[in-house]
């Protein structure tokens, strides 16, 4: 690859300082260096004029269900639980060729919101469904985003106790059968990897105890992280309540899921005991504010987590529960509800952004490679432009970028690799997309009934 400098932008390193006037050098699938004032070339380099453009690292999903793309707009005014018993029967009539083109278009459009890596916990797998993971896996390469997809996974159906409908679980030892698959064929541990795997049981009441206890213990056998979604309604803490007779927190603790290695999505319903565990622990949270606003679910707490040591990062959940499926609006949701319940300093602008890049690759573990511009870091970097009508008198520009409309991208580069330029991704043919999205829709739709 040609070495790539851009010069003449605001640069947000997040680890660091603001560049008012700074250039970063890249060559390679690394950032070579970043400083103030004109750059040095490199020979044979492309030169990219940054003026009126602001550039940070490129934001981190920690949290989503990319199959959803293709369901979305339904049970609108639902609550949880409602939602998933109205989408359950639609999920599964998911096979190879939805997932396929869910991923794309999900993928597609968080790459124009400024995602360079994403996570995904898919935990629907229709026995007749084919590689499902693989699908998704295949899409994110044709995108050109760095991914963390979950082997996710449901054993408790609604006949033992669960919520989900029988049909759509698996048995114990099938799951981990495929989990361990899925790590043998796809995890790589290398710095600069593109894909890594993680296992991720779906939730306390649609799993059995059995199977989060020994998921977990196969992650730390393999080396891999684990995942689920924790507290995010108070449906979850009355049903943890009545089967476990404690929090759901209290729970999951007790099957050995808390540490650097885990991660929650959610966490919206928790005490006070609930955060100090989670912080003690080090254990990561995907705060979605736009998802549990969606669903009615509440507002996470999100400073009592940062303050208490836990690693928060931020993740658009599922398509169908966020329509729009943009990451910069979660950064700019993460101030808003912070706010609404903590006061104008709860969460400052800067430290949303931090939660969107830096705080979503330490929730992964790629701290150390991604989520900031320093140095010796992977490329992958979001140009943003600030110079039109919408942002081009706001005093400062990361105002601009997270309480602003969505600003334009310039450039987002991926591993070193432009995935979108001026606004339009280059990797993949979004209008031809668009159309098969629709047609899986409809697939679906008449699937169910």
């Amino acid at each position: 690859m040609e070495p790539i400098v851009i010069e003449g932008a605001h640069v947000v390193t997040v680890s660091g300082p603001e560049y008012p006037d700074g250039h970063v050098v890249v060559e390679g699938n690394r950032i070579a260096g970043v400083g103030a004032g004109p750059a040095p070339r490199p020979d044979g380099a492309r030169v990219i004029d940054g003026r009126g453009c602001l550039l940070t690292p490129g934001l981190v999903n920690t949290h989503h269900h990319l199959y959803q793309w293709v369901t979305r707009g339904l049970a609108v005014d639902a609550t949880l639980f409602e939602w998933l018993s109205t989408l359950y029967p639609v999920w599964a009539g998911i096979d190879e060729h939805a997932v396929h083109t869910g991923a794309t278009g999900a993928l597609a459009r968080l790459a124009l919101s400024g995602c360079t890596t994403s996570t995904d916990h898919h935990y629907v797998f229709p026995r007749e469904g084919g590689d499902l993971l693989g699908a998704e896996i295949a899409a994110a390469s044709e995108v050109g985003l760095r991914f963390h997809p979950t082997r996710g996974s449901m054993d408790l159906g609604r006949s033992s106790g669960g919520l989900p409908p029988d049909h759509v679980v698996e048995d114990p030892d099938t799951i981990l059968a495929a989990s361990a698959d899925a790590v043998a064929r796809w995890h790589d541990p290398a710095p600069d990897a593109m894909t890594r795997i993680a296992l991720a049981p779906c939730s306390p009441f649609s799993v059995t105890g059995g199977l989060m206890r020994d998921s977990a213990a196969l992650a730390r056998e393999l080396g891999v992280r684990m995942h689920t979604h924790l507290a995010e309604t108070a449906d979850e803490t009355d049903f943890c309540r009545e089967h476990f007779g404690c929090t759901p927190t209290e729970y999951v603790a007790g099957l050995g899921w808390t540490g650097d290695d885990v991660w929650f999505a959610h966490t919206v319903h928790l005490d006070d005991d609930a955060v100090k565990t989670i912080g003690s622990t080090g254990t990561g949270v995907a705060h979605c504010p736009t998802s549990n606003g969606r669903l009615g679910a509440g507002i996470a707490r999100v400073r009592d987590l940062l303050d208490a040591g836990a690693r928060v990062g931020l993740g658009v959940d599922g398509a169908a529960s966020n329509e729009g499926t943009h990451l910069l609006e979660e950064v700019k949701h993460a101030v808003l509800f912070a706010r609404a319940v903590g006061g104008p300093t709860a969460l400052g602008v800067r430290q949303a952004l931090e939660l969107g890049t830096l705080g979503g690759a330490r929730v992964l573990g790629r701290g150390d490679q991604i989520g900031s511009i320093d140095t010796g870091k992977l490329a992958d970097l979001a140009l943003w432009r600030l110079d039109g009508l919408a942002h081009a008198d706001v005093a400062d520009p990361v105002a601009a970028l997270v309480l602003g409309s969505p600003p334009p991208l310039r450039l987002l580069l991926v591993n070193g690799r432009a995935v979108v330029e001026d606004d339009r991704v280059g990797t993949v043919d979004t209008d031809a997309v668009a159309a098969e999205c629709a047609a899986v829709h409809r697939t679906l739709l008449d699937r169910a009934g």
